[in-house]
């Protein structure tokens, strides 16, 4: 690979928002890319300027459409290997189809894998992402990957919520790692709840192991879409007496039905999450959301410069 002689940023068009605020960040304008569709819906992607032996990151989060901006991202990569980019490096704040990471019936696919594949062989040198539905995720590139966590951005603000009297709940035994790991940061407590997911989009929770009465419970997960797991999770815990309930979660794909249980659900009193993808808050005030644009940038920047990406794990205190 040849030596990368300057930084180029382009936004794919899932969410240019973020893009933008990443290219601020950085003090540099937002690469020019003409993105458009033939009459039959099929990509059209054009670099609008010279990208021969630069440092190219494509930001584009493959959330909701999430074929749609997969294909864009894939022919975006390919036009820019094209083109000789030095380096392409795709940048997914959220990375779709993760829920498919392992064969947990018979005759399915492993998706994860699939896309990792797909995005690998378009082109991409390297990938930058955060908080997978999975951390095995990781080991499905042949590629060098970089994933980030949102805690860093998160915690700041759940301490204010939190105090020093509170508790972080998985609301499921997969999360428990995640909840463990904000427990420890917000020097909280920790309890789970159980729960047995009936289908793709119903759960049901059982049984909670911890003690949260009268305390302040913080629901953790990297993302929520239908709502399910959160709003069964804040049943149990105000059922046994906690205070108050706040969620946390990295990605926030709220579909229809997940903000009707949310409206329904009063026990949650503020859902907290990043710019990863485009929000929306339709719920009255209760969405807090806080940018991960510096967090990103701040890692474009040091891969840019052969710096260590490692130190953005930790909490500035």
């Amino acid at each position: 690979m040849e030596e990368a002689e300057h930084i180029c940023v382009y936004s794919g068009s899932a969410h240019p928002e973020l893009s933008l605020q990443i290219a601020n960040y950085l003090g540099i304008g937002l690469g020019k890319v003409h993105l458009t569709h033939f009459p039959d819906g099929e990509y059209f992607v054009q670099f609008e300027e010279n990208v021969r032996r630069a440092d190219a990151f494509l930001i584009q989060p493959t959330c909701k459409p999430p074929n749609d901006n997969l294909m864009e991202l894939l022919i975006m990569i390919d036009a820019a290997r094209r083109a000789s980019a030095a380096r392409i490096t795709a940048v997914l704040p959220y990375f779709g189809y993760a829920r498919q990471d392992r064969k947990d019936k018979p005759r399915v696919p492993i998706t994860a894998k699939l896309v990792a594949n797909l995005i690998t062989e378009a082109g991409a040198d390297r990938i930058i992402t955060m908080d997978l539905h999975s951390q095995q995720i990781q080991g499905f590139f042949d590629i060098p990957m970089d994933h980030l966590y949102a805690r860093p951005v998160l915690i700041p603000h759940l301490k204010k919520l939190v105090g020093s009297d509170g508790v972080v709940v998985a609301p499921d035994s997969g999360s428990a790692k995640m909840a463990m790991s904000y427990g420890d940061l917000l020097e909280a407590g920790f309890a789970v709840v159980t729960k047995r997911r009936i289908n793709a989009t119903t759960v049901a929770s059982s049984h909670l192991v911890g003690e949260v009465k009268d305390k302040i419970c913080v629901i953790t997960d990297d993302l929520t879409s239908t709502a399910g797991t959160l709003c069964a999770a804040a049943k149990i815990l105000k059922a046994n007496g906690a205070a108050k309930i706040y969620a946390a979660v990295s990605h926030c794909m709220l579909s229809e039905s997940g903000k009707e249980k949310l409206l329904a659900t009063p026990e949650i009193e503020q859902l907290v999450t990043t710019d990863a993808v485009p929000i929306v808050d339709d719920l009255g005030g209760r969405i807090k959301v806080i940018s991960v644009a510096p967090l990103l940038g701040e890692a474009i920047r040091r891969i840019h410069e052969g710096k260590s990406v490692s130190s953005l794990f930790y909490i500035k205190h």
